[in-house]
Formats: C-alpha cells, structure tokens, sequence
C-alpha cells in the first residue's frame, strides 16, 4: 500500500462504523505519493474514515451495485453498467462470495486520505477521484509507481512549484480501475489464505495482474489486430 504524504493509513473496523487499528507501511514501502487500496486487514492498519458496512447475507443470490454521490469536485469512475460487464467477464466462481459493489463518496473527513479502493467482508467500496483526473503530490513517484502509470496510460507531471501531477484521461483511468482496483479488491475478497498484510497485498497484485491487467491487454491486443485486418481489407 503506497499513501499519500502527511496523512494517516485508515482502515474499517468490524462494525458498522471505524475503529483504531495499528499503523502499516505504505504498500511497495514506506514512501509516499500514491493513492492506498484498503482491505479488511484489522490487525495492521490504522482508523480510517467513516464508512457503511454491509453485513454479509451469504444467500448467494448475486451482488448489488450501491451508487453514493461522488462529492463536490469528484467524480465517480465508472458506472454499474461498468462494472457488471467486467465482472462478468470472470468465472462465475470468482463472484459468487461479492455481495456489495459500492461506488463511495468522497466527504470531508476522506479527503485525508483518500483511496481508489477497499475491500471488507462481503463489498468492494470503489472511490470517485478528482473531476480534473489530476492528483497533486507532494513527492515525487518510486520507479513502480511510473511504471503503473505507464501500463494504463496515465503520466507524471513536475511542476513549477516541487508538486508532481498525476494525469489521467478519462479512457486511462476507467483502464485503471476496471482492469486494476475492482479486480485487486475481488483478489483481497477471495483470499482465504493469506492473513499478513504483505501477503495479501501480493496476492491481490498477483490477481489482479492476472485476471485482470493480462486479459485486458490479451482483448485490446485481439481488437487492433482485428481493426488492421479490416482497414486491409477495406483498402484492397
């Protein structure tokens, strides 16, 4: 988990409201200067702002979508529409344990610490981001944070001012957080095994790599050899 400077890691207690909880290190170490996904990992993490917390039906009857108002200045990524597309892209197994897909809304108390992502229990909580699809940091990015952003299409920007800009289009991060965050939070849903922070957090890397940037990039791969091979055509 990386955070952003000068802010606090939160995360959700077992409740129906946050509690404190220890400190972690931000994913990929201890610098600073992307945003955190959080995942149900009580015992090394510390409060995090107030959130709903769904309890768990177990019924099996398929997952819902909750849409929340993004916030003033923010906006949501993607639409249910989205999201029950990618999804259904994956083995039906992978679902079956999803209750919630939340699209959250960002308050005052989130924006210190604000995330793409969280998993807890049962829901996968997705978060709205700046309406510009520009974040301000105030250091500069670790090599795997711009390679990150190279593989969906965003950049880095240093300003004037010793600020760093992360720009993102509107196709870069709607890449970004069907093809990385949902499917890392689905990956922290489906892990049984792992209970150490560090392992969780590679286990959902490792899923979402897989079932999700791979796939992505096999399916866009198909799509332009597709396109070139009718432009051929066409021009024959």
């Amino acid at each position: 988990m990386r955070r952003r400077p000068d802010h606090n890691l939160k995360n959700p207690a077992r409740s129906r409201r946050n509690a404190v909880v220890r400190s972690v290190p931000a994913r990929g170490g201890a610098s600073a200067g992307r945003r955190a996904r959080f995942t149900g990992d009580l015992g090394e993490r510390v409060y995090s702002p107030p959130e709903n917390w769904h309890e768990p039906v177990g019924d099996g009857s398929g997952y819902q979508i909750i849409v929340q108002q993004a916030g003033k200045g923010f906006s949501h990524v993607v639409t249910e529409a989205d999201i029950r597309e990618r999804l259904a892209e994956l083995p039906e197994e992978m679902t079956a344990g999803l209750e919630v897909v939340q699209l959250s809304q960002m308050t005052r108390k989130k924006k210190r610490f604000p995330c793409y992502g969280m998993q807890w229990g049962s829901a996968i909580y997705l978060y709205p981001i700046e309406t510009s699809r520009t974040e301000v940091f105030t250091e500069p990015p670790i090599p795997s944070q711009r390679i990150e952003a190279q593989m969906y299409g965003a950049r880095w920007e240093e300003q004037p001012n010793g600020y760093w800009h992360l720009i993102w289009t509107e196709e870069a991060i709607r890449d970004f957080y069907l093809n990385n965050v949902l499917i890392h939070e689905l990956g922290h849903l489906l892990d049984q095994r792992n209970t150490k922070f560090r392992d969780r957090e590679r286990f959902a890397e490792w899923f979402a790599t897989e079932h999700g940037y791979k796939p992505s990039r096999r399916k866009a791969l198909a799509a332009g050899a597709l396109k070139k091979m009718v432009t051929k055509r066409h021009h024959k």
